[in-house]
């Protein structure tokens, strides 16, 4: 007569190994999570350090060269007033060339916003280059190296820088050679528009420090 054979129960997991298991699992999303919250720490440190960077070398800069540049535009046409040379076309062009500078302004920020959202390290890496450059003046301290851009266009932006400021002083030196408008308000309109436009396009994804409470 054949053996009778029984299925083979399966051997349950001893408490020791099932605890080793939970703790190997749990140790894994610990470290997940932990791994999450330094890349978020990270970020938000680039972020800042980039903030930081286009207030100090883009913003208060923009905005003191523009007020510099609005003085001596607006002497220049109320010079043109009193001497009576002032007339609709010095109107005209001192508008249209301001009107072009900020078209300019306006578009290097949109490329820079678009930097600062999708690169932040870039402005970052330069803030902390600036700053090694401080102490190294004091110390021998090795310059961090800059983040390098590698995005769709990227080598046509120098070209697009030199076609627009090449089109500006265009402009400024065809509304001077053309009458109506002094040479020294053809020259300094068309940056004051250009750095306020910079100056304001800005004020939207970074306010001044006065309007953060």
């Amino acid at each position: 007569m054949p053996a009778i054979g029984f299925p083979k129960i399966p051997n349950k997991p001893s408490l020791f190994q099932s605890t080793t298991h939970l703790h190997k699992i749990r140790n894994s999303e610990a470290g997940s999570f932990m791994g999450k919250i330094i890349t978020a720490q990270r970020k938000e440190n680039q972020t800042q350090l980039a903030e930081n960077y286009i207030r100090t070398y883009i913003l208060f800069p923009s905005g003191l060269l523009g007020l510099l540049a609005m003085i001596i535009g607006i002497l220049a046409l109320v010079y043109q007033l009193f001497v009576e040379t002032y007339d609709e076309w010095t109107f005209i062009k001192s508008s249209g060339l301001m009107l072009a500078g900020i078209l300019l302004g306006w578009s290097q920020t949109r490329y820079h916003r678009y930097l600062f959202r999708v690169f932040p390290e870039f402005w970052a890496s330069r803030m902390r280059s600036s700053t090694s450059r401080g102490v190294q003046r004091l110390k021998k301290v090795k310059v961090s190296a800059e983040v390098e851009l590698q995005h769709a266009g990227r080598s046509l932006v120098p070209v697009a820088y030199t076609l627009g400021i090449g089109g500006l002083i265009g402009l400024s030196a065809w509304s001077f050679n053309s009458g109506s408008l002094d040479y020294m308000a053809a020259f300094a309109l068309p940056w004051a528009g250009f750095f306020w436009g910079k100056l304001f396009t800005w004020r939207s994804v970074i306010p001044p420090l006065t309007a953060k409470k």
